[in-house]
């Protein structure tokens, strides 16, 4: 054994990404002494701006979003506890199909091998017992989590690194359960459109195909705090209208799959280090 602390590294698409998918375990291990990393590979410039304003619209300002956003991230990452926050810095590549997907600049149009190579350098300096990303689809079709999909795994490859890692998932048993929730704060109480729930149908995995369950409950607080530190998205992230309560009783366990492993540890897993501790 070395000197050097146990680690997990995220690398996540967006300011706010962090706290969504995985701020319960990074609260939980920043609490249990392990050292954590967040990557985030975009400024967030397509989110919205001051007073709600869409990108596209008049008074929209991507790089003062950027700047807004970044602040709201290092208070989120305050909140978790995060021991390391690394930017990449590209330009947010917004939703599938928007025109940000293919403006020079962006990180859906920045080639894999760029934006590996500068990971693979954080790889190497952090040297992460545990890397935790989205799946090859970045969880729901979003280019710029598919991207960090890609230049996550390219950058293990191009180290001789070989932490377990993780890709970010739900279980389809808590999908209907969110679909309820949602119907219940939905501003108008409308039923979903039927397209939408069948991409939502979509997201997530069978329970019998997830490796890992992180109980997080206790941290839920946490969770909420650093979701709701990204203030300026507010509109966007329908889960603080539930308030913390029924937010950690939701949100309480944080599930993935793991793609890599060295150390054997069996599956189901209800720890991202079993087997290193």
């Amino acid at each position: 054994m070395n000197d050097r602390p146990l680690t997990l590294m995220a690398v996540h698409a967006h300011p706010d990404d962090e706290a969504t998918g995985t701020g319960g375990v990074l609260a939980r291990y920043a609490a249990e002494g392990i050292r954590t990393v967040l990557v985030t590979c975009t400024d967030g410039g397509c989110g919205d701006g001051p007073g709600g304003v869409k990108p596209g619209d008049p008074g929209h300002d991507p790089a003062a979003v950027a700047l807004m956003r970044r602040q709201e991230l290092e208070a989120s990452c305050e909140v978790l506890k995060v021991s390391h926050l690394e930017m990449l810095d590209y330009a947010d590549s917004g939703m599938m199909g928007w025109p940000a997907n293919d403006a020079p600049g962006s990180f859906w149009q920045t080639p894999v091998e760029e934006g590996a190579a500068r990971l693979a350098e954080l790889l190497r300096r952090y040297q992460p017992d545990v890397v935790v990303t989205y799946d090859e689809n970045g969880f729901y079709g979003h280019p710029d989590h598919i991207q960090a999909n890609r230049i996550t795994m390219a950058a293990l490859a191009m180290t001789a690194l070989t932490p377990k890692v993780y890709w970010t998932t739900v279980p389809r048993s808590m999908m209907q359960r969110f679909g309820e929730v949602m119907r219940e704060f939905g501003a108008d109480g409308q039923e979903p459109d039927p397209a939408e729930a069948a991409t939502m149908a979509d997201i997530g995995l069978p329970d019998e195909e997830i490796t890992t369950w992180v109980d997080t409950t206790a941290f839920g607080g946490q969770k909420f705090d650093a979701l709701a530190a990204h203030a300026s998205q507010g509109e966007n992230i329908f889960f603080l209208r539930m308030g913390q309560e029924r937010f950690t009783e939701l949100m309480g366990v944080e599930t993935f799959v793991r793609v890599q492993d060295t150390t054997g540890a069996a599956v189901p897993e209800n720890d991202l280090f079993a087997g290193l501790r």
